[in-house]
């Protein structure tokens, strides 16, 4: 028994966290508010947008552009898909910004998110900076709309 619990500590330590500190960068795919839903972890099953709101298109989700990737959202179907998320920039001079941003898709790491959303993030410097470290937390859905 005791190697069943070590072994189950071990897995949940292996388990990817994106609360707190955490990688930022963008995806021009999710700027795209003609792109359909199906082109996303978060589509249909359950769990997905399509099922649970109806939305067919990226540009349909309330708040769009503020849209992405999250590592929360282990693949197609997840619980997490819909799960918004307070991501947190400051930049070089200590200025600190948030953006709210609804989980529709699968991130290896961190978010990806649409480069307008980046862009009012990080002051317009998307292209620029290309990535950043930002501070997550997961907030109530009613923050990004839902």
């Amino acid at each position: 028994m005791r190697f069943f619990t070590g072994l189950t500590s071990v897995a949940f330590l292996l388990l990817p966290s994106i609360t707190g500190a955490v990688q930022l960068q963008y995806d021009n795919h999710y700027d795209d508010g003609s792109a359909s839903l199906t082109t996303v972890a978060c589509s249909d099953g359950v769990n997905g947008l399509i099922t649970r709101f109806g939305f067919q298109t990226l540009g349909a989700i309330p708040r769009f552009p503020h849209i992405g990737a999250a590592a929360a959202v282990a693949g197609w179907n997840s619980p997490n898909c819909g799960t918004c998320w307070k991501l947190t920039y400051t930049n070089g001079n200590g200025k600190t910004t948030s953006i709210n941003v609804l989980a529709v898709d699968h991130a290896g790491t961190g978010f990806n998110i649409a480069q307008a959303a980046m862009d009012e993030l990080t002051g317009g410097q998307a292209v620029a900076l290309g990535n950043v470290q930002v501070t997550s937390s997961q907030v109530a859905v009613s923050n990004c709309g839902l």
